[in-house]
């Protein structure tokens, strides 16, 4: 639900209707917003718009909605406005029907984006993942980037919120350590989407129509892969039609997807608590830690 500071659904409608200059004739709050709340404006003369409101700064995702569409060919919604706590944006009809043929379509809408390249890892501002704030200083080694700005990162704050007990902080701390044993250097940083799941895929008639809620930056292609397959948001369709395109490197699914899943678990532990802490441990014991 939206916090005290921001737009309520009234304070909503009204600025619609003076962005848009066009009288709202219905609101609607929509499923699957994490982070904030989301709604379906209506209008009496014009295509419906979606209003994202919440504590985080929008202004912020939609910058990174309009970096995606201006570097590569990924659907997303049009941006037509931000504030910090306002977004208003395209609405995009979706019926949620993720068959084999919509896996193999995301398939091709990522390895796509995962062309497009930059010469080192980061991104030109820093970004968010859901609430948390992603630093993307340019960096010229990946596996620097992913241990200083992602991995250690995200554990020092958990640490700190009192969400990560110091005996995993220190598990964490040991795998951060071997990074360069474990991962690879890209051929090139190539843009990465940063949040791709079911929730976040917009899909209609056999075909995927937007991608949402993005924590983009330029990395490795793997940890896109890996986000996937740590909530096995889409199967072997999706793999298949993936390594067809780009290829999978050998020990991908056997050691560094589990690796690079132990970011978004910390992630998982800062915003849900504890509860996440067994899928963590076991995740750093399967790599030894």
């Amino acid at each position: 639900m939206p916090g005290e500071t921001t737009p309520s659904p009234r304070t909503v409608r009204a600025r619609a209707a003076s962005q848009f200059e066009s009288a709202v004739t219905g609101l609607t709050e929509l499923d699957g917003g994490e982070v904030g709340t989301v709604y379906r404006l209506d209008f009496a003369d014009r295509a419906s718009v979606v209003a994202k409101v919440g504590d985080t700064p929008l202004t912020v995702e939609a910058r990174m909605l309009r970096s995606l569409a201006a570097e590569s060919d990924l659907p997303v919604p049009t941006v037509y406005d931000a504030t910090d706590d306002l977004l208003f944006m395209a609405y995009v009809e979706g019926d949620g029907a993720f068959t084999p043929a919509v896996e193999r379509d995301i398939a091709d809408h990522l390895a796509a984006l995962h062309d497009v390249t930059a010469e080192r890892s980061g991104f030109p501002f820093d970004t968010l993942s859901g609430p948390y704030r992603l630093p993307n200083p340019w960096t010229d080694s990946w596996v620097e980037f992913f241990r200083e700005h992602r991995l250690l990162d995200a554990a020092e704050a958990a640490a700190r919120e009192g969400t990560l007990p110091p005996g995993d902080a220190e598990r964490v701390d040991a795998l951060a350590a071997d990074l360069e044993a474990i991962l690879r250097e890209p051929d090139a940083p190539t843009l990465v989407h940063g949040d791709v799941w079911r929730e976040n895929v917009v899909v209609r008639d056999g075909a995927v129509r937007a991608f949402l809620d993005p924590a983009v930056y330029y990395g490795h292609p793997e940890v896109e892969l890996a986000y996937v397959a740590l909530f096995d948001s889409f199967g072997d369709a999706f793999f298949d039609r993936y390594a067809d395109r780009r290829g999978i490197e050998d020990g991908f699914f056997e050691t560094r997807a589990t690796a690079y899943g132990v970011f978004p678990l910390l992630e998982h532990v800062r915003y849900f608590g504890r509860d996440y802490l067994p899928r963590l441990r076991e995740s750093l014991a399967e790599l030894g830690y």
